[in-house]
């Protein structure tokens, strides 16, 4: 392995299907934020990389842990762990959610395909639910609603595996859908390489988007519970972008076209999200679970 650790892809906060560090967040907290998700995508960019080895990636992510962890013959390697390091110490956020990210990450080194819901949702909680837990702990949220999050952020990761499974599986033979789904419908993951979803494949879409369904409805509740009315207001923002992307998911085709928000109904699927938090207000507002926290963020 060269001195070069990282692989940027060129993909950046602006490429993500949700916002990230959004004007929505306290000011003093979203360099913090960034810190996480820079970090993130460079981990995931090596994750992600169709030219790399399997034993590549793991050395590579391997440095990330070395480096998040302050062994200083990897700190100078990973600046973008160094960096991170740095803001969990200043902030006081356990490096556990960045850690079990990396864990992800390796997992898709040697993991390609998932045999039930319950293996994928066992991915999601190294791959996703850290992502929510982290900015809730960032935020002084009570450990309680970790519980809340969780769902919500795997709907979001099985929302972009489902984006993204035609182009996982050709170019990194990776399949995030429930093997037990393709059995059902008596089709093999092979179906994913054509260039439209027949019948069949389309029962294991929408199989796969009922489990969304259910982990948005589990976590509907989360904005209400926050203590924080800054990163409530982004929370439902993102919830109600994940129901619109859903069922967009059931309407269209993601092997045939990229399956997305298009600016106009993300904007009303923002606006719809802070106007339910408009209505929370005014009903008693964002309720702080722990009995404690800033209500002003």
């Amino acid at each position: 392995m060269t001195t070069d650790v990282e692989t940027p892809s060129g993909k950046g906060a602006g490429d993500e299907n949700f916002p990230v560090g959004s004007f929505l967040l306290p000011a003093d907290l979203r360099p913090h934020v960034m810190a996480f998700y820079h970090f993130v995508r460079a981990a995931d960019d090596i994750a992600d990389n169709p030219d790399l080895g399997a034993d590549d990636k793991l050395d590579r992510l391997d440095l990330f842990e070395r480096a998040l962890l302050g062994k200083s013959n990897a700190l100078a390697l990973v600046p973008k762990a160094a960096h991170l390091r740095a803001s969990l110490l200043a902030t006081g956020v356990s490096e556990r959610h960045a850690l079990d990210l990396l864990q992800a990450f390796k997992r898709d080194a040697t993991k390609t395909r998932y045999d039930d819901w319950q293996d994928l949702l066992g991915y999601c909680r190294l791959s996703a639910s850290p992502v929510g837990r982290f900015l809730l702990d960032l935020h002084g949220e009570h450990v309680d609603l970790h519980g809340l999050s969780d769902p919500l952020c795997d709907a979001l990761q099985v929302l972009n595996h489902l984006q993204d499974c035609r182009d996982d599986f050709l170019t990194l033979d990776r399949v995030y859908l429930p093997l037990d789904a393709f059995a059902a419908a008596g089709i093999d993951v092979e179906e994913l390489g054509k260039p439209t979803a027949g019948p069949a494949l389309r029962r294991v879409l929408d199989r796969t988007l009922d489990g969304c369904d259910d982990l948005l409805r589990r976590s509907a509740d989360l904005p209400r519970r926050m203590s924080g009315r800054r990163l409530a207001a982004e929370t439902a923002v993102i919830h109600e972008m994940a129901r619109t992307l859903a069922a967009k998911l059931r309407c269209e085709d993601p092997l045939a076209t990229r399956v997305e928000l298009k600016k106009p109904r993300f904007a009303l699927a923002a606006l719809v999200g802070l106007g339910r938090m408009h209505w929370l207000k005014r009903s008693g507002g964002a309720r702080d679970a722990s009995g404690a926290g800033d209500i002003a963020r």
